[in-house]
């Protein structure tokens, strides 16, 4: 994935609070709590009692919660009755201007993904659309405004609360590559952020007030998970043509190399995978996100959609 090096960068929607330091594993998988393993820990099916109180109410990610396989406690890492005002900013991301940087820099690359993903769905749910409160990256453990205190062991996740997108950078390392097998590559931390991205455009539309069901193949818990990697393969799709308001396409070259590790980052974070690699067997009455196969599936009628959302409808009768 390059970027444009003419292309002017917003920051204004990125920021980066630092954090308490300590707050779990240093990684962890999209949300929290999971299936009973036979040790008796809580394992990574994906987000199971957590998520019964808190899925549209606090927030969702992209992947379930694996640090309480690890040895965490499946209860800690949000507190939904903890409202903390935003902590300050540390200037992470202020020297982050044009494509240039970001083609140097991740953490500019993290700024130009956002930026391409609002210019991207502006266009796209036009008067409905209003851009996230921000990407918010922090380090150990966070306190949001509307889904309480996180840690690292939630990973990737956004708030409909405060429509606050969340991230310990640490995930792709430690986690992804670490504990999945997956990859950290560019345009996989590109899906990640597109996944929540579409996780705020469904809390947009209204989708969110869908969910009833938590747990199980075709839950509505997995159909919202799928229909947020649809909507991040429609803007892959999309992402070498958007221009920006200056009229600057943000994304020159996106290559079926990244495509295909978007792809890969896909099944890793896929219930039955997790589970089969923690637990050595899958339990799909568990499944919170969907299998490998269903979210690779979506993520690829997203970019065959032709930028029609209605294509990307997984709550429709016999979509999932």
């Amino acid at each position: 994935m390059r970027f444009n090096p003419k292309a002017r960068l917003d920051t204004s929607r990125t920021r980066d609070v630092g954090g308490s330091g300590g707050g779990g594993l240093g990684g962890g998988g999209l949300g929290g709590g999971g299936m009973q393993l036979p040790t008796g820990k809580m394992g990574a099916g994906g987000i199971v009692l957590l998520l019964v109180i808190v899925l549209i109410s606090q927030c969702t990610g992209v992947g379930p919660d694996l640090g309480s396989v690890l040895g965490g406690a499946a209860g800690s890492t949000l507190d939904a009755s903890r409202f903390d005002q935003a902590q300050g900013d540390t200037g992470r991301y202020a020297n982050c201007k044009s494509g240039e940087d970001a083609n140097n820099n991740p953490d500019c690359a993290l700024v130009a993904v956002e930026n391409s993903l609002y210019d991207y769905w502006k266009g796209e749910v036009n008067g409905q659309f209003q851009p996230e409160n921000g990407v918010e990256t922090f380090t150990g453990s966070v306190n949001t405004n509307g889904c309480g205190n996180a840690t690292t062991d939630v990973g990737p996740f956004y708030c409909p609360t405060d429509q606050t997108i969340y991230l310990d950078t640490s995930f792709y390392r430690d986690m992804l590559e670490g504990q999945l097998g997956g990859k950290d590559a560019p345009f996989v931390r590109a899906y990640v952020i597109a996944h929540e991205y579409g996780h705020h455009i469904q809390n947009l539309l209204g989708i969110m007030g869908k969910v009833r069901t938590q747990q199980g193949p075709r839950s509505d818990s997995v159909k919202l998970e799928l229909q947020a990697d649809c909507f991040a393969g429609m803007w892959a799709q999309a992402a070498q043509t958007t221009p920006d308001a200056d009229g600057n396409v943000l994304i020159s070259d996106l290559t079926d190399t990244d495509i295909t590790d978007a792809i890969g980052a896909a099944t890793a974070v896929g219930d039955d995978y997790i589970q089969n690699r923690m637990s050595g067997h899958a339990n799909p009455e568990s499944w919170t996100h969907g299998s490998s196969a269903q979210r690779v599936q979506w993520f690829k009628t997203g970019m065959a959609s032709n930028d029609d959302v209605n294509a990307c409808d997984t709550f429709a009768a016999g979509a999932v």
